[in-house]
């Protein structure tokens, strides 16, 4: 299998790419730049592979939730890449893959509360299990202040991402333990590609016109109208 991920959601800029068993990825972490920096990324890691775009299997990216700007940046940069090579693309959130990270990192964990910074006083929140090694959501994505995010009832959930780092009293607001350095964790393109495996496989994959960013946050991605 041939894939290629790209993710610009955060202040993690990055790219991957899957050729069979191995696994290469770029990434740098900035407030600007992505725009910029993200094609000579995805260009340079198809080069060094031998990889033409035309030959891969699809194109995943980082669907959100995210910044407004990277997450259409990733969902722009997508649809662009997929329409030239006729190539089928797979969005996975990018909440899921911090909680693929921190599985991937802790073998023994079952169960991840992911709270990324959305800004604004809020963040964008979902809980995880481990099923076959990957994180599957059960619970719905949302946004909303610190104080409203609570884990799931009956569980006991390790908390990732950097909205534990942005508001400090949120881990024990929400009854979990945050590990050492979760508290830092960013989505990366390479944990985009181990969720993306079994949709291509399973062929859960969605045409180019279909790469649309998730903002989570409607009522501020979407303008008024008085």
């Amino acid at each position: 299998m041939k894939l290629l991920a790209l993710d610009t959601a955060t202040e993690n800029c990055s790219a991957a790419l899957l050729i069979g068993a191995q696994l290469i990825e770029r990434e740098f972490e900035s407030a600007r730049g992505h725009a910029e920096h993200l094609l000579p990324m995805i260009e340079a890691l198809l080069s060094d592979a031998g990889v033409r775009l035309g030959a891969l299997d699809a194109i995943v990216f980082g669907r959100g939730p995210g910044s407004f700007t990277g997450v259409r940046l990733a969902a722009s940069i997508t649809q662009g890449l997929a329409f030239a090579a006729a190539r089928p693309v797979v969005a996975i959130s990018d909440l899921a893959a911090v909680a693929q990270q921190a599985l991937t990192l802790a073998p023994d964990c079952a169960h991840v509360l992911v709270c990324n910074d959305a800004r604004m006083g809020e963040v964008y929140w979902a809980p995880y299990a481990r099923r076959a090694g990957l994180a599957v959501p059960i619970g719905p994505e949302r946004v909303s202040p610190p104080a409203e995010v609570l884990a799931p009832p009956g569980m006991t959930l390790a908390g990732a991402g950097r909205g534990f780092a942005a508001y400090p009293q949120l881990a024990a607001q929400a009854g979990v333990g945050v590990p050492a350095g979760w508290e830092r964790l960013l989505p990366r393109a390479a944990d985009l590609l181990r969720l993306a495996v079994p949709e291509v496989e399973a062929g859960r994959v969605l045409a180019a016109r279909q790469a649309v960013p998730i903002y989570v946050r409607d009522s501020v991605a979407k303008p008024s109208l008085t």
